[in-house]
Parts: structure tokens; sequence; C-alpha cells
């Protein structure tokens, strides 16, 4: 599955695309993502040769992007049963990856911030409420 998401009205030409993978199995490791993390990638080159440049996989808490994470042009969700939202620079809007979900950012997304849902197992919609806590 792929889903491309043009003229967000927060920010000004905003595009991501979103991909679905078969559904990993435990330990599995799919672009160099071990399950159950999710891995985030600077570039697209990164991504193809399966070389994450960080890794989360604590869940229910907001979490702050480090230098090796913030800006990735690639996030991918191993996670079989857990949402993650991604937050969009310092707004409240976020990026909503299902299960096993690959999310393709151009430049004018800035991903800061992570939350690993162990409950909803499916996005509402693309773009969330970031929670506040």
């Amino acid at each position: 599955m792929k889903k491309t998401v043009a003229g967000w009205a927060a920010f000004a030409a905003v595009s991501a695309v979103v991909a679905s993978a078969q559904p990993a199995a435990a330990e599995a490791t799919v672009h160099g993502c071990v399950y159950p993390r999710v891995c985030f990638y600077l570039t697209e080159a990164q991504f193809t040769a399966g070389t994450p440049t960080a890794a989360y996989q604590d869940a229910d808490y907001n979490q702050t992007l480090g230098s090796k994470s913030k800006g990735a042009d690639v996030v991918y969700n191993s996670r079989n049963d857990d949402t993650v939202l991604l937050r969009v620079g310092t707004t409240s809007i976020a990026i909503c990856l299902d299960p096993n979900t690959t999310l393709y950012n151009d430049a004018t997304v800035t991903v800061t911030a992570i939350r690993i849902r162990s409950t909803p197992a499916k996005c509402s919609d693309l773009f969330e409420t970031w929670p506040s806590s």
C-alpha cells in the first residue's frame, strides 16, 4: 500500500509517502531495522542500504529526537501491533504510522519527536494531534 499526501494546510507543499510492508516475524530485520524498533534513516540511501541512523522501541511516552533521527527522510515502524506518532516541527500535528509501515518525508517535513503507542493498533488518519504528555 502506498499513500501520498500533498498540500497539507499547515505547511506549504508538504508531501509524505507511506508504504506498508509485510508483517515482520519476531526478531526479523527489514531494511536493517530489528523488530520491535522504529528506525530512522537520515537519507533514502541509508534506507536502501539497510543502515538506520537511529532506532526507538520504548512505548507510551513522548521522546524528543536526537541528531541522528531528527529530520529523517525515511522512518520505518517494524512493530506488529503498535502505531507511531511523529511530531512535525513544534506544531501540534503528528503523522501517524501503522505497524510495518514506511514513511518517506520530503525536505519540507522535519520530524522532531516520536511516540510509540501500544493502542490503538491502527491509525485513525494519517494526521493526528500530538499528545501533550
